[in-house]
Order: C-alpha cells, then structure tokens, then sequence
C-alpha cells in the first residue's frame, strides 16, 4: 500500500463533494509528474484530500484508491475542459483513478500547521516551487499528519 496527498480547489472539486458522491473519478491532472503519480496508484492505496486555492487551504480529510490508474475520458470529450485533442484512445496522454470517500475532518490541518511538524520537512508539499497537484508521502509522513489530525 501507497500513501498520497491529492490537491483539489474546494469549489471546484472538495472534500464534500466526494462525500456526496461516495466514489468519484480523480480527473483533470495535466501535469506529466503528477499523472506518473497517478499511474503508480492502485487499489487499496491511501490518500490524504487537500484543499488547495482557499482561504486557508491544508488537509480536510482520507479517502482510499479504488481503482488505479487508468484513461482519463475528460481527454477525449470535445466539449470538456480537460480535453486533449493529442490524446487518441490508442495512445492516452492522461490518466485518472477512482477516489473513495472515507472521512471529511472536523477541521482543516492548515498548511501552516504542516509546515511546523517536523517529520515532514522533505514532504514535496513544503518544498519552495512545488505545485504538485499530487504527491507521494511516506508511510512516516502520513503517520506524523495522523498524529496531528484536529480532534484526534
């Protein structure tokens, strides 16, 4: 088992509404780093949901992979905006998996809160520069952001 953290705008795509739906495609990655991410994912993996693009953006809450990598269909849609017109069913460009809702927070660990746990100084989130919207962590990582979980 992996261990991840996935960025998303909670307007656009958050912690609620992945509740709402219960399993739902993680799509729109257009980054060649992070849809290598993708493809490495697999079933049973775990991640960590991170608001990004907020007013206070940090994590909000776990989901679970449950279904690995596989061809994002937003590349093939003409009239989606994550459209690819250099991606071909025969050669995909882009990827995407499924994401399951397991727990929303009842608050956010803020970015700033992370920055202060020391296990996570070489977390790629915390580095200047990076704008993975997706990123391995590992197994220590995730157990130091577990430990400082709000109300845990």
């Amino acid at each position: 088992m992996a261990y991840w953290l996935m960025k998303s705008e909670p307007q656009g795509f958050g912690i609620d509404h992945l509740q709402q739906r219960g399993i739902a495609l993680w799509d729109g990655v257009r980054n060649y780093q992070a849809r290598n991410f993708l493809r490495q994912m697999q079933a049973g993996d775990q991640a960590l949901f991170y608001h990004s693009n907020c007013k206070v953006p940090g994590i909000v809450g776990l989901m679970t992979i449950v279904k690995g990598g596989y061809p994002d269909p937003t590349q093939f849609n003409p009239e989606h905006r994550y459209y690819d017109p250099k991606s071909t069913l025969d050669q995909p460009r882009w990827t995407g998996v499924d994401v399951e809702f397991v727990e929303k927070w009842s608050e956010i660990l803020p970015l700033s809160a992370l920055r202060d746990i020391p296990e996570l100084e070489d977390l790629p989130l915390l580095q200047k520069g990076s704008r993975l919207s997706l990123m391995p962590v590992t197994m220590a990582q995730w157990h130091a952001i577990l430990a400082h979980k709000p109300n845990a």
